[in-house]
């Protein structure tokens, strides 16, 4: 007789609860995005985001269970990206009251404070490596039991994109999920890929992108993205990025002379509803309901400064804004597909990233869509 049949049914009840815990209860080994191994207990009991954008792939891991083991998290999402937090707080109003702290980057973390949480896991954003080695973070939150886990949307999406997601798959105990995120991105970019293929003689467009102009009045012109990130984003949909002709790096800044020299077949500019850190409040506000003829005035203001306005793609009415948030998330696949609808209108007239981004919300995320991604100078242009 074996031991299931002896079992009282009430016992048999217990069990059967129990079980599915006991079962998905078990030591992982995670490779990080710095390529560090760290076992963890998953799922993990207690998470402290180190970066809040991080939600973006938590929330399509987790849906309504989002914030259910997430003790604090980063103040990132506030002062970056607001309107994206005000849509997660209308679904989940107790994030109000979530522990926030500040960078590791710029020496404004609490480490005091984080601890007191009791975390078994921490994630941090890849860029804040060298500081928490130089600080001696690692081996303070190692001593205090925590495990740190570098995560990656940003810096090199190639080598860490897929990798990031099933680590936070792993930390927050649904694999699968993860796996599908993969599988949805993509398939998303392999629609403007297999397209591109075939049309090798097509011509690439120019493209200068500014990163974030309008935030603050210490920005000048032009900063602009290399051949990682944004400028990968141009490449994919089949455009050439300015930028990877002068530096190899993320970001980096032209001055006006050599962008005037460079004279893109085409403009454009990242923005985001940064009212949270600006001090000047001239960016283009894209996001989540955000209102789209605002930000066409906004972004023609922009381009009526110089070098600008010197520019024949400015005069031609070639000028676009996206939502600055895709840099660091793996929803960039939106706006890769946005992009070659701008750069080639003809080839990908049928393709509609809008449906898209609306058809990851309703799969994967426990938000409502809001459109507001992207807007194009001249209505009527925007797709």
């Amino acid at each position: 007789m074996t031991l299931i049949r002896i079992l009282p049914a009430a016992a048999l009840a217990a069990f059967a609860f129990l079980a599915p815990h006991f079962a998905s209860a078990r030591t992982v080994t995670i490779e990080d995005a710095a390529g560090r191994t760290v076992e963890i207990d998953a799922p993990a009991k207690r998470v402290l985001l180190g970066e809040a954008r991080q939600v973006s792939v938590v929330a399509a891991i987790k849906g309504a269970q989002t914030f259910d083991t997430i003790v604090g998290w980063r103040d990132d999402l506030i002062s970056k990206d607001l309107d994206t937090y005000n849509s997660y707080l209308e679904k989940f109003p107790q994030i109000a009251d979530l522990p926030r702290f500040g960078y590791v980057g710029d020496g404004t973390f609490n480490l005091e404070a984080a601890i007191a949480l009791k975390p078994d896991v921490m994630t941090l954003n890849l860029e804040s490596e060298k500081a928490a080695e130089e600080s001696g973070l690692e081996e303070k939150l190692a001593a205090a039991g925590i495990k740190l886990v570098y995560i990656d949307f940003r810096a090199d999406p190639d080598a860490n994109m897929e990798r990031s997601i099933r680590a936070l798959g792993d930390i927050f105990g649904n694999e699968e999920r993860a796996e599908k995120l993969i599988d949805f991105r993509r398939e998303q970019l392999a629609v403007v890929a297999d397209r591109l293929k075939q049309h090798p003689d097509l011509k690439e467009p120019s493209v200068y992108l500014e990163r974030a102009p309008g935030i603050y009045g210490a920005f000048g012109c032009c900063r602009t993205f290399g051949p990682l990130n944004f400028g990968k984003m141009i490449a994919l949909a089949g455009g050439h990025n300015v930028g990877s002709d002068y530096f190899k790096t993320i970001f980096g800044d032209l001055n006006p002379e050599q962008l005037i020299a460079a004279n893109p077949d085409i403009v454009m500019v990242t923005g985001a509803n940064w009212t949270g850190s600006s001090d000047i409040n001239r960016f283009v506000s894209l996001g989540p309901g955000a209102d789209l003829a605002k930000a066409r005035v906004r972004l023609e203001g922009l381009m009526e400064d110089q070098p600008f306005a010197s520019l024949d793609a400015v005069k031609k009415g070639h000028v676009y804004a996206i939502w600055h948030q895709f840099y660091g998330t793996p929803y960039d696949f939106v706006a890769v597909q946005q992009f070659a609808k701008w750069f080639h209108p003809d080839l990908f007239a049928d393709i509609d990233p809008d449906a898209t981004f609306r058809k990851l919300h309703e799969t994967f995320l426990p938000v409502d869509y809001k459109p507001g991604y992207a807007v194009a100078l001249n209505e009527g242009t925007n797709g």
